[in-house]
């Protein structure tokens, strides 16, 4: 008889006959692990904001790995600083990008008539909003508040009576994020139109398939119809589609710090360094080099991971 199997052990399967997705898992893995562990490691990495003058422009050597910068900083400490940013950045706003839209778009495809028609204008209404002012707008909106979301995670992550030192240290590892939420919300309540639409047009074709047909003939309610056995027939294109929006959001994280409404100094992320990179690129081309190589590999590693997600979640695969 032959041994029954779930979905999830299938997808499972066939994700880990991938070459390219399971080097992809292991490369984001070291990437990730190196950008939050190392720089927690004072006798491993210098501190990226620490300047030395007598030590700038310095070639890639043994003292520096990566070489430093105009103002003798540490390159190798930025970039694992920088992509702990960044990282964040990409993976939380598409977090809140990619629920708002999920949400949105199943409602709206699964209502159908004039709910779906009125959610779609709407989506359309927000299509037409120049985007980047909106979200500078929200973000400057919001920004009020970060301080006081800094003094509450840095009281969260303290024990009571703990030292100067100390709530200095937790302060420098929560402070950079949590400067960036207003920019978190802007970005994700915003950047959720297009896989709404993506949603809306999957579950409006798996809707027509006889499995829903005969769970309504059983008597199950909406919500369970729709969010357990429609939405998992729509992972692929949704994951596929998350994976290409964080280095997306990276980019315009980028372009926003490079307009002053992003991270601030002295803080920094990958798209600050490539810019400052590229200023500098024929005097010292190792400003350049590293930050785009962490950048790329980690866009080329979630673009083959989103691929082989998309190929072992597709519920029309063969059953090996």
């Amino acid at each position: 008889m032959e041994k029954s199997s779930s979905l999830w052990k299938d997808a499972g399967h066939r994700l880990s006959r991938n070459h390219a997705a399971m080097v992809s898992v292991v490369a984001l893995f070291l990437i990730i692990a190196a950008c939050i562990i190392l720089p927690a490691i004072p006798e491993f990495i210098q501190d990226p904001d620490l300047q030395n003058l007598p030590n700038k422009n310095i070639a890639p050597s043994a003292g520096h790995w990566f070489g430093t910068d105009h103002l003798g900083r540490d390159i190798l400490s930025r970039v694992l600083s920088g992509g702990r940013i960044s990282i964040a950045v990409g993976l939380i706003t598409t977090l809140v990008s990619v629920s708002i839209g999920v949400c949105w778009g199943a409602l709206s495809g699964y209502a159908g008539g004039k709910t779906d028609a009125f959610m779609m204008r709407v989506v359309d209404v927000l299509y037409a909003l120049p985007f980047l002012i909106v979200v500078i707008l929200l973000g400057k909106t919001l920004e009020p508040l970060t301080a006081q979301l800094t003094k509450l995670a840095v009281a969260w992550f303290s024990p009571p009576g703990s030292a100067s030192a100390a709530i200095n240290k937790t302060t420098a590892w929560v402070e950079p994020i949590t400067t960036l939420v207003p920019l978190f919300i802007a970005i994700g309540a915003l950047s959720w139109l297009t896989v709404s639409r993506i949603v809306r047009a999957q579950v409006q074709s798996v809707a027509k398939q006889e499995f829903v047909e005969a769970a309504r003939s059983l008597g199950l309610g909406h919500f369970r119809i729709l969010f357990r056995h429609i939405l998992p027939n729509t992972l692929g294109p949704i994951i596929v589609y998350t994976t290409l929006t964080i280095p997306g959001v990276m980019l315009l994280e980028a372009t926003l710090s490079f307009l002053g409404l992003g991270v601030k100094p002295p803080y920094s992320s990958w798209g600050i360094l490539i810019d400052e990179g590229a200023n500098r690129m024929l005097s010292n081309p190792w400003l350049l080099f590293f930050p785009t190589l962490f950048f790329a590999t980690t866009l080329f590693a979630l673009n083959f991971l989103g691929d082989g997600l998309r190929d072992a979640l597709d519920p029309k695969s063969a059953k090996d």
